[in-house]
This record gives C-alpha cells, structure tokens and sequence, in this order.
C-alpha cells in the first residue's frame, strides 16, 4: 500500500512586500497547489505552520484560507490536510473553525491540551493518515509551534526550552509508536529553528525566536519517523544531511537574496510502510525579483541601467500588480541627496515596483581601531576634523570643499 504527500509550509497570507500586497501572488499559488493536489491524487497535505503573516489576519487573507481548503477538497476528494500552527499564527483563531473543517478532512493543531491531571493529552497531537481506499497507513505527530510551557516539565531544576522540546518529540513518539498497528510508518510535523538550517539574507518575516538559543538538534527527531514536515525556515533543505528531515520552504520570496532561487513544495511517496520518494516541486513564479544594478554601481551608471527598463503598457506590461519588485542597489562615494528624486523620477512610466535603494561605500583598507575619549579630549576636537574623518569613514575620499564651505557656513550661524 502506498500514501502520497504534499509538504508546504510558510504561506504568511496577508503578507506585504515593502508595502505591496501579495494578494495575486498567493491565489496564483493556491490555485497551482490546488491543480497539483488534483493531478498527483495526493492523499495528504502537510502545512507546517505560518499559514498567516500575522496572529489577527485580515478577513480577506482568511477568505483565501478557507476558499483553498474547499476548492482542494472540491477538486480531490479524498484529500486529508493536517495543519500545524507557526509562530505567527494564532492557535486559538487557526482551531476555532474545527467543527466545520472536519467536514472538508481537515485537522488542526494550535494549543497543547491537557488532561484533567494535567498532563499532556498526546492523542490530541496525533491524527491518523489514510490512502485512498480509506485505510490507515500512518499517525501524524502533529506538533504546532512550542512556547514555554507547552512540552512535558521535567524534575530537572536547569531545564531548557531546547530539553523540554526534545522531551515532547521523544515522548511523543513513544506514544505514538506503541499506537500503530504493524505496516503503519510515523511520520512528524514541527514550526522551529533547526540547528544548521541556513537562512534567508534581509529576509524580514523569519525571526530568530528567543535570540536564537531555540535551535533544536536533528537527534530531537527520531530515526524512526518516516518524514518530518518542518516550517519557519524560508529556504528549502535537508536537515542534519537527513532526506527525510526537510524545510520545505516559503512558496513565495520573502527577501531580494532569494532572486535566483526557486520556492517549492515537497512531494513524499511512503510504500509499503517505507520512505520511496521525496521529491521537490518548483512553483511557477508570478512576480520576480530585480536588483539593479548585479552590483552597486555609482548613480549615473544605475540612473543609465534604469532608462532600460521597459516601459509600463508595452509587451505585456500593461498589470501594475504583476510588475517585478526593483531593489536599486548604488556605490556612493560622496552623498548624493537628489539620487532617490532622480530614481523615482526615471521609473514614474516603467514597468517594476520600487521597493527600496540600499547604498553601498567603498571599501577601506585600513581598519583604524578608535580609542576611547575622554571628555577633555572631545571638547578639544575641532568639529571641522570630526567631519572630516566621518565622510571618510563613511565615502572614502577627501571632503568635498563645497561640503566644507556649508558646514563652515552653518557652524558661523551657530556661533552668533
């Protein structure tokens, strides 16, 4: 018998770009995820957390979560999905629909519950998969985000957020171990920092939680589990050089260091209680990414790139929502107050979406270490030299005369 599995994670609907909505970008995604649940005949859907960008959605990135689960039902009926909750999300809003996700197959987990003795209530984490013909193959550990007291206590007067993690997976797969029959595999779900996960450059929605001392060891995830399904980390990767320990990865960009990089889901093939596959899928791309200039260049050389843009409404140009987002990227040896005028002016009828100009200064080859000063030291500096020593820290050159005239200006007004 076989189960077929889709991984995705990190949707962050409701989502803004530099101030852009992603509104089309996520229904292009949808609707491809829903084309592709159809044609592959998938039997479960995995979404490791993130399903929003914030814990209060707006209604409009909630309609779009409820409509995807419909139309995937909709269009395969058998379809399972199994939904953790991330850091972003809401536990408590994300579950207050069960009663009627349960009709469309569906399971969520956003708080940990607990018994009437108060301990953990670990059949409430556990949700039986089923192929097509309806016939159990796998359990699910399904493991929302963790806070601090969400995992099992221990007698341990030093115990860490890292400990109690560990402890909720291993006695959790226990549990669950002694649960299934025999043929069926366990397979995991989880939303947290991976030791070794690489992350994205500049990328403003995946936070390090807890200053990063929440990374969690690959050995927190049993070698028995056929798959784990983890979210919070954007780039797709193996984890601890495990095929079966995965990120699948945001479906959308979230930074401009992700310009070459393809976003995808993960498909898993599970065979006669045995891992056969685990295999990528790209997703189609909308909106691309561009920086201009490769590198930074002065500003007459990007002011010059930019003139080659094409121009908005020509060649398929004519959908502002679809027009690549621009980073404009500028080697600055002196400032230039007039560069972003000059930019917004050159790009007023061309065909991107300006989302930032990040400067760039010339490399010093010395590295000057600064003493500390006292205060009768910094009441003799000549404010003229602290400038002076400032604008080559930051450009590199010399201060330019007219720079100086103005600053000599403005410090003979001050002195009246």
């Amino acid at each position: 018998m076989s189960l077929n599995l889709i991984h995705t994670a990190d949707w962050h609907l409701g989502q803004t770009f530099f101030g852009y909505d992603r509104e089309e970008e996520h229904d292009a995604f949808l609707k491809w995820l829903v084309a592709t649940l159809a044609e592959r005949q998938t039997d479960v859907l995995l979404i490791a957390g993130d399903v929003f960008d914030v814990a209060n959605p707006s209604a409009s990135a909630q309609r779009r979560f409820f409509r995807f689960l419909r139309e995937a039902n909709r269009c395969n009926p058998h379809l399972q999905i199994v939904v953790v909750a991330g850091n972003h999300d809401s536990a408590a809003r994300l579950e207050a629909p069960i009663p009627l996700l349960e009709e469309l197959n569906t399971s969520i987990v956003g708080i940990i519950k607990r018994t009437e003795s108060g301990e953990i209530d670990f059949d409430s984490l556990l949700v039986p998969l089923y192929n097509k013909e309806r016939k159990r193959e796998a359990w699910c550990l399904a493991v929302p985000y963790l806070r601090q007291g969400d995992y099992p206590p221990s007698e341990e007067t030093a115990d860490t957020y890292i400990a109690g993690i560990n402890r909720m997976y291993h006695q959790l797969y226990d549990y669950a171990d002694a649960k299934r029959q025999a043929g069926e595999v366990l397979v995991a779900m989880g939303h947290l920092h991976a030791t070794g996960a690489e992350l994205s450059d500049d990328d403003r929605s995946e936070r390090i939680i807890m200053g990063g001392l929440e990374s969690v060891s690959s050995e927190t995830f049993d070698e028995g589990l056929a798959y784990t399904a983890l979210g919070h980390i954007h780039k797709a990767q193996r984890i601890g050089g495990r095929e079966n320990l995965r990120y699948s990865g945001s479906p959308l960009p979230m930074s401009f260091s992700e310009t070459n990089y393809r976003h995808q889901v993960v498909e898993v093939s599970l065979d006669n209680g045995c891992l056969s596959k685990v295999e990528p899928m790209p997703v189609p791309v909308l909106t691309g990414l561009q920086r201009i200039p490769a590198q930074p260049a002065p500003p007459d050389e990007v002011i010059s790139q930019l003139a080659q843009l094409p121009v908005a409404g020509t060649d398929g140009n004519e959908t502002p929502s679809l027009w690549p987002y621009l980073e404009v990227r500028v080697l600055l040896t002196e400032p230039d107050p007039g560069f972003r005028h000059r930019v917004e002016e050159m790009l007023a009828d061309k065909a991107v979406r300006l989302t930032s100009i990040v400067p760039s200064y010339p490399k010093r080859e010395d590295d000057d270490t600064v003493s500390p000063l006292s205060y009768n030291d910094l009441q003799r500096i000549d404010p003229l030299d602290m400038l002076k020593h400032a604008f080559t820290s930051k450009y590199g050159g010399e201060l330019p005369g007219e720079i100086e005239s103005l600053f000599n200006n403005v410090m003979r007004e001050v002195s009246l």
